[in-house]
Parts: structure tokens; C-alpha cells; sequence
């Protein structure tokens, strides 16, 4: 019989005497810090409020994993090698080896989405409603999770890996830290140190083929912040227009699981993307741009042309102490 991986969504597991990864019983459940606790204790966040999607709050270090002792090492030794690329800084980081970098931004992702769930189900309770869930999300984070499994078993992408991530040097003011995600379509951001994460968790790497233009100029360039959040608001963007469901045919032979994904055409003729509006990628950036206070306004007052920091009218980089000027730093 073949092996199956995990599947807490299949009958709803998210409980504390429940392995949130392996789903091995727990008689005595370990707990695991969904944010890493370097990353808490350098930035002094640990005590701080994180808002739920309930709108209800708990701390930073509030958010944890119940996890089988196996799993609490796994997750252990993996923080522990993140960190010690991080203390390189971008360099580190950059020689990491991306399914690393991925079960890390991934147990950091789906940590969030357990603990939203524990929240939604406790609310169910107290209300004696149905549990209302979107069978898209159901779809996405039971993926996510099987690929996250890899931590523990022995996993094999097949043909290509089914995210994206990029990592750049970037001139961060000192004890920077500026984290994002968006849940729904599951894309991250971390900017700290020397250096900017943005990973796309579930595209089958078709968001660095969307971007290939603007990608080309920014490589090798070390980037000012509101440019790597440029950059960022290209990609939460397109997520939000990225139209596919991915599929995964996940097989096993002896104790390998085999994780293929399915074309993104299939009998769909639209494209993988809808359509870029300016009006709605100028909010998006007007968002990431609140450190620097421009306005929609200015952002796309020539909507064929909205405003950038990564390039010029001639399509060329625009260097770090260019961006400067222009900021007039």
C-alpha cells in the first residue's frame, strides 16, 4: 500500500495533543515559536501584540506549534542553521540552499495559518455554527503543509520547485526589521540585516517568469528599501492576480514521497494572470511606501508610466546613491 503523507485537514486536527506537522499523538506536547526566537529577542518583539484575523490579539511569542519531540529537534536544527546564514548576512543567506530557506519561511507561514485556525474553530464552538472554510484555502494550506513535510521525510520536487524565492542585498538602516505575508494568496517579505526575502510559496515559480523584466534589471544590484519594496509590491501584487489553483500529484515509492506539479494551462485559455490595473498596483505600493509618504496620487499620475525607484524612463537601474539623491538622504 502506498505511503500518504499527513493531512490535518482531512478531519480537522489542529488541536495541542496533536503533532501539528507528523500528526503523532502527543502525551506531553512540546511547543515550537512560530517566529523564530533569534529573530524575538534581537528585535525586543516577543512581548509585543500580533493581530489575529478574529481582530483579537495575542504576543509574538504567544504563537507556537505543538510538536513530537522528533519534530521539535527537526525544527530546531533548521532554526539554527538559518540563523547562523543570517549572521552572515546577505552573503549567508544567499548561499542557503532554497528548500532550506522554503521549510523555513514555510514553518514560519503556516505556524500563523494553525494558529488562525485554532482561533476560527474555538469561535465555532462558542457559537455552535458550522466551521465555514474555504475549500480554495483548504486546498492551498493542505499543500503547504504536505511540502513542509519534507522537514521529516524524504521529499523529491519533481520538475520544478513549486515557489519562488528571491534574495537581495539590501542598505537596511541599522536593526531593521520589516516583515509581511498575506495569507490568502501566500506570499512573505522580510527585510532585516543587509539583505530583503520575497518568497511566493505556491506558484511553481511562475511569479519570477511574470516579473523577468524588471528581475533582469535589479540583478546583482543592491537595492535601497523602498526599492526592494517595490519590488515587494510587484510580487504581493501579482499574487493577488495569479488565477491558478496549483495541483500536486504526490506519489511515494519505499519511504521517498515524489511531489509533481500539475501544468498551470491545463484546459484554461486565460492567461495565468489577470490583468495589471495601475489604479490597484498604485494602492499596493502606496502601502509599501508609507515610510516615505507618497501618495496614490503621485504614484500613478501618468498610469502608463506609475512611479518607480527601480528604474528609469530608459528602463535602466537606478543606482543606490541615484535613489538617494532622489529622496535627497
Amino acid at each position: 500500500m502506498e505511503k500518504q503523507l499527513y493531512n490535518p485537514f482531512d478531519k480537522f486536527y489542529f488541536d495541542t495533543n496533536t503533532c501539528f506537522l507528523s500528526g503523532v499523538k502527543l502525551e506531553k506536547p512540546s511547543f515550537y515559536p512560530v517566529f523564530p526566537e533569534w529573530i524575538l529577542k534581537e528585535h525586543n518583539i516577543g512581548d509585543q501584540p500580533f493581530k489575529m484575523l478574529d481582530e483579537s490579539y495575542k504576543n509574538y511569542s504567544d504563537l507556537k506549534l505543538p510538536c513530537s519531540p522528533e519534530v521539535y529537534e527537526r525544527l530546531s536544527h533548521l532554526d539554527e542553521q538559518v540563523r547562523i546564514a543570517f549572521e552572515k548576512g546577505y552573503a549567508g543567506v544567499k548561499e542557503l540552499d532554497k528548500v532550506t530557506l522554503f521549510q523555513w519561511i514555510s514553518k514560519w507561514v503556516y505556524g500563523i495559518i494553525f494558529n488562525e485556525i485554532q482561533v476560527g474553530i474555538r469561535q465555532q464552538l462558542l457559537s455552535g455554527e458550522d466551521m465555514n472554510f474555504s475549500q480554495t484555502l483548504v486546498h492551498k494550506f493542505k499543500n503547504l503543509h504536505a511540502m513542509l513535510q519534507s522537514l521529516i521525510q524524504d521529499v523529491e520536487y519533481e520538475t520544478v520547485l513549486p515557489f519562488s524565492i528571491l534574495v537581495y542585498e539590501v542598505d537596511n538602516p541599522e536593526n531593521t526589521y520589516n516583515y509581511r505575508d498575506e495569507i490568502n494568496t501566500l506570499v512573505y517579505s522580510l527585510r532585516i540585516k543587509n539583505l530583503g526575502i520575497i518568497a511566493c510559496l505556491q506558484d511553481n515559480g511562475a511569479n519570477l517568469t511574470y516579473h523577468e523584466e524588471i528581475l533582469s534589471i535589479v540583478k546583482d544590484q543592491k537595492l535601497h528599501p523602498i526599492q526592494f519594496e517595490e519590488l515587494c509590491g510587484r510580487f504581493f501584487y501579482s499574487c493577488y492576480l495569479f488565477n491558478r489553483l496549483p495541483d500536486y500529484m504526490i506519489s511515494s515509492i519505499d519511504d521517498r514521497f515524489y511531489i509533481e506539479p500539475m501544468s498551470l494551462l491545463g484546459v484554461n485559455s486565460r492567461p495565468i494572470f489577470d490583468n495589471w490595473q495601475a489604479k490597484t498596483y498604485g494602492q499596493v505600493i502606496e502601502n509599501f511606501w508609507k515610510p516615505w509618504g507618497y501618495t496614490l496620487f503621485e504614484i500613478i499620475k501618468d498610469p502608463e508610466n506609475p512611479m518607480s525607484f527601480i528604474k528609469d524612463k530608459d528602463q535602466s537601474f537606478i543606482s543606490l546613491e541615484e535613489v538617494k539623491k532622489l529622496l535627497k538622504e
